[in-house]
Order: C-alpha cells, then structure tokens, then sequence
C-alpha cells in the first residue's frame, strides 16, 4: 500500500460538537422548525435510522453554525459503559438545512475535497477495525465519550483519489440497491395499509362481530432464562434465535435475525414457548406496539406476545399485522403509565373486528401477494448487506483493489 498515505481526520474534516438543547425548546413540527439530530438518529451499523423518534426546534439565525448540510457526517460521541454499540458510528447527511445538529454528536465536514472522497471517507469511518481503534480511546466512567479532540487525532489511511472514487463507487452501488429496496418496501406496506383502513375502518359494516382477540386465536409470551446464568444464552446460529425488542425495531415487517440466541437445553429446562414460522408478534411493555412476523422458528422474551392461528382462524396474518400496528394503545392506559399499564390480560382482551369471510379471503389475497414481495426484498437486502460487509475491509485495508 505503497500510494496510501496516512492523514488525520483534522487534515480532512472541520469537526464540531453539537448545540445543548432543552427538552422544553421542543415544539410540534411545522415548515418553520428543524428536527433534532440526536444520537438516537444513528443505525448501530451505521447511516440515520429509518424511524427515529423526533424532536424540532424553531429555526433561527443563532443555530445556522449547527444547521448540518447534504454528505456532512456526524458520529455518536457517547455510550453506555457495559454496552457500546453506537459510540463513533457514524451516518451521512441526506439533505441539506433539514437537521440541527444535538449535543454529544460530531459533525465532520469535508474541507479538503481535493484529496478526498466523502463517500470512501464515510465508509472508512464504519469500518470495524478504524471503529475499534477509535472506541479504545473513549474517557471511561458511568459512560464511555469521545471528545472532538479524540475524534480529530484519529488516523486514516486513504488511497489517491481516483482509487477512493472507484472504491466509493463499488460500495455506493451496493447501498444505492439496498436503498431502493428499503423504498419499495415502504411504499407496498403503504399500499397494504391503505386498503386496510379503507375496507375495515372507513368502510367497516356495522354487523361485522367485535370480539375479545383472545376468543379467536391463541395467544402466548415468551420467556427470559436467568441473565445471570450466562450458559443459556448465545450467539452462535446452531441455536434459536431469541426476538428483542430492539431485534422487531432493527427489522422490516418480517423478522430474520436477533442479536441473541437461546440454547436448545433452555427452551427444555425454562418451558419458553417455540414461536412457528408466519407468526406476527407484538412488544406490549417498555416499547409498545412493536410488531412484526417470524420468517423460522424463533422464541422470545416477556416482552413480546405471539399469536398462534389455527385452522378455524377467521382472518390472516396480514389483517392482524395491521390491526395491531394501527391500533391504538393508549387507550389502554394513561399515557404517563403506559409502560406499566399494559400487560398480558389486557391484550387477550384487545377486541378486535371480525370482518365476513368474502371480505376477508379478498384482502387475504390482494396483501398476501404484497407480503410476499417484502419478505423477498427483505431477503434480498439482507444478502447485499453481507455481500457490502464483506467487501468493505477488503477495500479499506487494500486487500481487495479496484481498478480505476
């Protein structure tokens, strides 16, 4: 690697610190405010999350120097001591004078184009090796933080620039079709979800039967062996894959892999229920309303409800994915109280709209076909992300070069 050469990341990038905002500086979007890029706006991958929970702020002349611009990078400058999974991940900017940049967020943007590509820049900074050598330098206590000297200091390899354009090339290529995927994803659920609530809630008949949703399908929780006993739990894929939470926030409507695995010896020994393939599930505590479908076998923790059909089932799993999903479930509870509020007993008895069976086999049919191309693109992003996880230290420790 002879043409490489060795810069920090001050030589390339300006890096700053975003602004301390007050919860009570929030106000309710408009076309006159910003969104708050905060931290939690950050895929544990790397790039902006796809449904970060929001805040905005009033636009003003005194926040312009923390108005973030389209390929401005900003990088998660905190994290929790015994669980660092976000800290220097870093995401590029989507557009311009939408967000305003929140503390404990980095921004790092380019000023030396004429040696640099932001896009091979940005895929270095997600490199896994770079990650680590960057998080063994965080100040240490309750929290793990970078400073923006830190940040400044690291070092990075980079090629000429032809060489980082072509390599930036190779991996955008692969992000540009995972993207559009993601798109497509959204717009045939959008379709789906549209004819749900038009046939079944504006159009919904007066005589359809409401029942308790426990009376038509079984319903089941998962369950979580001892955290202390560590033997039970793993990551090796031989097992079975255990659903969090977290695991139904990082998938699509259909759930291919958990962060953790459960030992065959305890499902025996604790009793957890097997969850069968097709089976949409529901979070009902901390995060509420969480809801997506088992693509295999799969056990999960307390946190989260299965529900079991059976041939005498009166609707499909796309009408219960939806009716979950939209249901809302503050009126189940205070919304101060919602996290302790819901529990089992009160989602057996969600009752929930049984619609006659030719209506029911219709929408069956036109979603069940929507469905299956989501599960399909789902499938497909999940090889390219690999296919682009591989090739990615290739390329950025000169393994692999590409030809210019």
């Amino acid at each position: 690697m002879v043409e490489w050469k060795e810069v920090t990341i001050d030589e390339l990038f300006t890096v700053q610190n975003g602004f301390a905002f007050k919860s009570s500086d929030y106000v309710e979007e408009n076309d006159k405010c910003l969104e708050v890029l905060k931290m939690g706006h950050i895929e544990r991958g790397g790039g902006l999350r796809k449904d970060p929970k929001k805040s905005y702020i009033p636009r003003s002349e005194y926040l312009d120097r923390w108005v973030l611009d389209k390929n401005d990078i900003v990088m998660a400058m905190t994290d929790m001591k015994d669980n660092v999974v976000i800290l220097g991940v870093p995401a590029i900017i989507d557009k311009d004078n939408h967000y305003v940049l929140n503390q404990r967020v980095a921004r790092l943007k380019l000023k030396r184009k004429d040696i640099a590509d932001i896009y091979f820049l940005y895929n270095y900074l997600k490199w896994k090796e770079f990650l680590f050598e960057l998080q063994s330098k965080a100040n240490s206590g309750v929290q793990v933080n970078l400073s923006t000297t830190t940040i400044k200091e690291s070092i990075i390899s980079i090629p000429p620039l032809p060489e980082q354009k072509a390599i930036a090339s190779v991996l955008s290529s692969l992000d540009d079709k995972i993207d559009l995927l993601h798109r497509q994803n959204k717009t045939l659920e959008a379709m789906a979800e549209t004819l749900f609530r038009q046939w079944f809630v504006e159009e919904a008949e007066e005589d359809w039967e409401e029942k308790p949703i426990s009376e038509v399908v079984k319903i089941a929780i998962g369950r979580t062996p001892p955290r202390k006993e560590v033997h039970w739990f793993s990551t090796n894929s031989s097992d079975i894959k255990w659903v969090s939470i977290k695991d139904m926030g990082q998938s699509g409507i259909f759930i291919f892999d958990t962060s953790e695995y459960l030992t065959k010896e305890a499902v025996k020994t604790f009793n957890i229920p097997t969850i069968p393939i097709d089976t949409v599930l529901l979070s009902f505590k901390m995060t509420v309303g969480r809801v997506g479908i088992t693509t295999e076998t799969m056990l999960s923790n307390e946190a989260i409800a299965h529900f079991i059909f059976d041939e005498n089932t009166p609707f499909s799993k796309e009408y219960l994915y939806f009716f979950l999903k939209t249901f809302k479930y503050d009126s189940l509870g205070s919304t101060s109280s919602i996290v302790t509020a819901i529990n089992s007993s009160i989602i057996k008895e969600i009752k929930i709209v049984i619609p006659d069976k030719m209506t029911m086999k219709k929408f069956r049919v036109m979603t069940e076909k929507l469905f299956n191309k989501i599960k399909q693109n789902q499938f497909q992003i999940r090889t390219l992300e690999k296919l682009r996880d591989t090739l990615l230290p290739k390329l950025m420790s000169g393994e692999m070069r590409v030809e210019i």
